[in-house]
C-alpha cells in the first residue's frame, strides 16, 4: 500500500484475516453474523440473522455454558470476554475450534447483554501448554471443576477465620497455584490485614492500617469492587508507582487482587501472588473469581460464628455465678452445659446466694425454651431470686414472690408467648447440715450417702413459677449428714439421649455410686455420661434424642472422720421423712425410699419385711393418733454384718397395746408383725411423745422368727418362729 492511499474497509481486512464479525443481543434473542462468521459456524458463507437456538445448536454444550460465565465475568471486571469454542456439525462431530473475542455490555433496565465481537479459527492446543488451559481442553476443565468442588467443600466446613485462612493457603489450583496469599479487610477508612500466608511474620506491617485512598491495588479493589490483575512487575510499577517499592521486595512476578463480596457489599480483598508469570486468561480469572466468592462466604460465616461465640461466652459468663469462698465443712461443684446448636445459652441456671449468719442458699432452675428470650428471662428471674433471698425471706416466701414476679414479666394475651420456669431453692446451714427446701415444679434432689448409695429426697412442691401468681410452696426440712453429697440438677442431665425419668435416674445413679474421685471429678463424670462418648452406648428407650441444657450443683458435707477411740467410723446410710396427718400418700413414698436404701441388701425377704413394718408403723400413727410421724431409717455396720434400724416418732403419749384380732378384723396385728418379722423391736417413751423401732440384721437369713423385744415396758420374749418360714407363709399363718 502506497502512502496517501485510503485504508481498506474493515470488512475487507477481517475477510483477509479469515475473521468473522458477529453481534449478539440477548434481549431480542438474535445473533447477526457476517459471511465469514457464518462459515466458521458451519453455515452457508453469507450474512445471516440467527436465533440463539440456531447458534447454540452449532456449539459444544459445555462451551455454551462456558460463554455465559465468561461474559458475566467480563462485565463485572470491565474487560474483554475471550473464550475458545468447539463448532459441531449436525452429527455432533467437532468441525473446528474458534476463538471468540467480544466486548459485552449489560443493560440493567432490560436485564440483558449485548455483545459485538469476532470469531477466528485456531489450532487445537497441546495439553499442558498455557493455551491448553482453556475452556476447550477437557482435562483442564475436569481438573478445574474437581478443584472447585473440593475447595467449596473445605471452605464450607471451616468454622473459624483461622480455619478459612488455612484452607485458602492449602488450595492447589489447576495449572497455576499462588505461593503468597493475603486477605485484607476494611474498618472505617482503613485497610486491615485479616491473615496472610507465604510471607514472614511482620511483613504485613507496612500494609496494616493503610488508608483506603492509598494508591494500592487492595485498597482500589475495596473502593471500586473490581478485580485488579497484574501480569508483570512492569505493569505493577506502571499502575501503582507509589506502592510498588512495598511489593518489590517479595520477588513476585504476577498478582491478582479480587474483591471479597457478600450480599453486594465488598468486605475486603483477596490477594494471590505468583513467583512466575501468569497471563490471567479468562479461565484463570474465572477460577480465581469463583474461589474469591467462596472465600468471602466462608469468611462471612466464620466471622458471624465467632461473633456469636463471643456474645455467647460473654452472656454466659455474666449470667453464671462464681461459687464464692470456701464453706467450712462443705464443698461445692457446679457445671453448666448449653445445648448443641444455635445460641449456646439457654434457660437453665444455677446460683449461690450468701445469707446472714454463715448460711447460704443454692438455686437451680430452668426457664422454658432454648432461645435468647429464655436466656433473658433467666437473667431477670435469677436477679429477682437473689433480691428476695437477700431480704431474709424463707424458701417458701422466696419462691412465692419469684412466681408473682415471673408471672408479671411473662403474662401476655398470646398463648404462644407464655413462659414458665421450674426452680429448686434450698437454704443450707453448714454447721448443722440442716437444709430447708422449696420446690416449684422442679426435679427432687438426690443424696449420695457415705457408702455410695444414692437416694431420692422427696420434697414438697408447688406449680412452676409464673403459672399462678398466688401459688404456695411448702418447705421441706432435711439434714445432710457428714460424708453425704446432695445433687441438684435440671432435666437435661436426666433426659438427654432419649431417656425418661426412670432410665435417666438409673444412669445418673450408676455414675454417682461407682465414682471414687473428688467432687469436681464427679461433676465432670456426670456431664461426660450425657455428652461424652459413653453416652452413645446408654441411649434411653425414647425415640426423641434431642439434647437439652444441663445445669447441676453438687453440695458435699465433709466426713466426720474418726471416733474417740481413733477407729474410722463405718459409713451409715440414713433416710429421714416426715408424714403429716394430711399427707397419707407419703406412706408410699416412705416405702419406696426404704427400698432404695436397701437396694443392695442380700435378702429380698428381709427387704419386704422392712417395707411392711415401715408401712405398719406409719399407718398406726396416722390412724390411732392426731400427730404427724417422723421416720428415720438407718443402715450401718461392716459388710456382711449390717443392720437396718427403722424408727418412727410421734408426739402422742398413747402407747401401742397387744391385741387379739378376730378373723375378720382390719387392724390389731401390728405388734404381732413386729414379733414375727423383726430381730429386735421396742417402744421408747420420749419427753413428749414416743418412738417405736425395729431392727433386722444382715446375718439373720430371711429375718423371720428371731425377734426380741427390748426391756422398754413390754418385757423380753423370744419370737415364736424358727426363721425358716417364708414371708407369704407367715402372712397366711397370721390370717388363720
Amino acid at each position: 500500500m502506497r502512502t496517501g492511499e485510503p485504508l481498506p474497509a474493515v470488512e475487507e481486512v477481517l475477510a483477509a484475516l479469515a475473521t468473522g464479525l458477529w453481534h449478539w443481543d440477548t434481549a431480542a434473542g438474535q445473533v447477526i453474523v457476517d459471511a465469514e462468521a457464518a462459515r466458521l459456524l458451519g453455515l452457508p458463507d453469507e450474512p445471516a440473522v440467527l436465533t440463539e437456538a440456531q447458534v447454540r445448536a452449532r456449539l459444544h454444550p459445555v462451551d455454551w455454558n462456558e460463554i455465559t460465565g465468561v461474559i458475566q465475568l467480563a462485565v463485572a471486571e470491565g474487560t474483554l470476554a475471550e473464550v475458545r469454542i468447539r463448532i459441531m456439525d449436525e452429527t455432533g462431530r467437532v468441525l473446528r475450534v474458534v476463538r471468540s473475542r467480544s466486548k459485552p455490555a449489560f443493560d440493567p433496565q432490560k436485564k440483558a447483554y449485548e455483545l459485538i465481537g469476532t470469531l477466528q479459527e485456531v489450532t487445537e492446543p497441546a495439553p499442558g501448554t498455557p493455551a491448553g488451559r482453556s475452556a476447550v481442553t477437557g482435562d483442564w476443565r475436569r481438573s478445574r471443576e474437581a478443584f472447585l468442588l473440593d475447595a467449596g467443600r473445605a471452605l464450607a466446613e471451616a468454622r473459624s477465620t483461622a480455619e478459612v485462612l488455612r484452607v485458602a493457603a492449602g488450595l492447589s489450583m489447576p495449572g497455576f497455584s499462588p505461593d503468597g496469599l493475603a486477605v485484607f479487610g476494611a474498618e472505617g477508612d482503613r485497610l486491615t490485614i485479616i491473615g496472610h500466608h507465604g510471607q514472614q511474620p511482620g511483613d504485613e506491617g507496612p500494609f496494616a492500617q493503610m488508608a483506603l485512598g492509598t494508591d494500592y491495588p487492595a485498597a482500589e479493589v475495596v473502593r471500586t469492587g473490581r478485580a485488579v490483575y497484574l501480569s508483570t512487575p512492569e505493569e505493577y510499577k506502571a499502575r501503582y508507582p507509589l506502592t510498588w517499592p512495598l511489593a518489590q521486595r517479595f520477588n513476585r512476578r504476577s498478582w491478582a487482587f479480587l474483591p471479597l463480596t457478600v450480599g453486594g457489599r465488598t468486605m475486603g480483598t483477596w490477594m494471590a501472588a505468583f513467583t512466575y508469570p501468569v497471563a490471567f486468561t479468562p479461565d484463570e480469572r474465572s477460577v480465581l473469581t469463583t474461589v474469591a466468592r467462596m472465600l468471602a462466604q466462608a469468611l462471612s460465616r466464620a466471622g458471624a460464628a465467632e461473633t456469636e461465640r463471643e456474645l455467647t461466652d460473654g452472656l454466659q459468663r455474666s449470667m453464671l455465678p462464681v461459687l464464692g469462698p470456701k464453706i467450712p465443712g462443705m464443698s461445692i461443684a457446679a457445671r453448666y452445659v448449653p445445648t448443641g446448636g444455635g445460641l449456646q445459652v439457654g434457660g437453665d441456671w444455677y446460683d449461690m446466694i450468701p445469707l446472714p449468719g454463715d448460711r447460704f442458699a443454692l438455686v437451680i432452675g430452668d426457664v422454658q425454651g432454648h432461645d435468647v428470650r429464655a436466656a433473658g428471662l433467666m437473667g431477670q428471674l435469677r436477679t429477682a431470686l437473689r433480691a428476695y433471698a437477700a431480704e431474709g425471706h424463707r424458701p417458701d416466701a422466696v419462691l412465692s414472690r419469684a412466681s408473682r414476679f415471673f408471672h408479671g414479666i411473662t403474662h401476655t394475651d398470646d398463648p404462644g408467648e407464655l413462659r414458665f420456669a421450674t426452680c429448686l431453692y434450698i437454704e443450707v446451714d453448714p454447721a448443722s447440715g440442716v437444709v430447708l427446701s422449696a420446690r416449684a415444679g422442679h426435679l427432687d434432689p438426690a443424696v449420695r450417702m457415705p457408702d455410695g448409695t444414692v437416694l431420692h429426697r422427696p420434697t414438697a412442691g408447688g406449680l412452676p413459677l409464673g403459672i399462678d401468681p398466688d401459688s404456695d410452696y411448702p418447705t421441706t426440712r432435711l439434714t445432710l449428714m457428714p460424708g453425704e453429697t446432695l445433687l441438684l440438677c435440671t432435666d437435661g442431665l436426666i433426659e438427654t439421649g432419649g431417656h425418661d425419668l426412670d432410665s435417666g435416674w438409673a444412669r445418673v445413679r450408676t455414675i454417682m455410686e461407682s465414682h471414687e474421685g473428688n467432687l469436681d471429678a464427679l461433676a465432670d463424670a456426670l456431664v461426660q455420661a450425657v455428652h461424652g462418648p459413653s453416652s452413645h452406648h446408654t441411649t434411653g428407650p425414647l425415640t426423641d434424642r434431642r439434647e437439652d441444657d444441663i445445669a447441676l450443683v453438687l453440695l458435699s458435707r465433709h466426713p466426720a472422720g474418726e471416733d474417740d477411740s481413733g477407729a474410722v467410723r463405718a459409713p451409715v446410710r440414713r433416710s429421714v421423712l416426715t408424714v403429716a396427718q394430711a399427707e397419707p400418700e407419703r406412706v408410699a413414698t416412705a416405702r419406696q425410699q426404704l427400698r432404695e436404701l436397701l437396694h443392695d441388701w442380700p435378702s429380698p425377704d428381709q427387704v419386704d419385711s422392712a417395707v411392711l413394718l415401715v408401712s405398719e408403723m406409719l399407718t398406726n400413727v396416722l390412724v390411732h393418733t392426731d400427730a404427724d410421724a417422723l421416720l428415720v431409717a438407718e443402715v450401718g455396720g461392716a459388710p456382711g454384718e449390717r443392720r437396718i434400724r427403722v424408727e418412727v416418732t410421734d408426739t402422742s403419749d398413747d402407747l401401742p397395746h397387744r391385741r387379739r384380732p378376730g378373723e375378720l378384723a382390719s387392724s390389731g396385728r401390728g405388734l404381732v408383725l413386729m414379733e414375727l418379722l423383726a430381730d429386735n423391736w421396742g417402744v421408747a417413751p420420749r419427753g413428749e411423745g414416743k418412738s417405736i423401732w425395729c431392727e433386722l440384721g444382715e446375718k439373720s437369713g430371711n429375718g423371720f422368727g428371731r425377734g426380741e423385744r427390748s426391756g422398754d415396758g413390754f418385757g423380753r420374749a423370744e419370737g415364736s418362729g424358727d426363721g425358716e418360714l417364708s414371708f407369704d407363709e407367715h402372712l397366711e399363718d397370721l390370717e388363720s
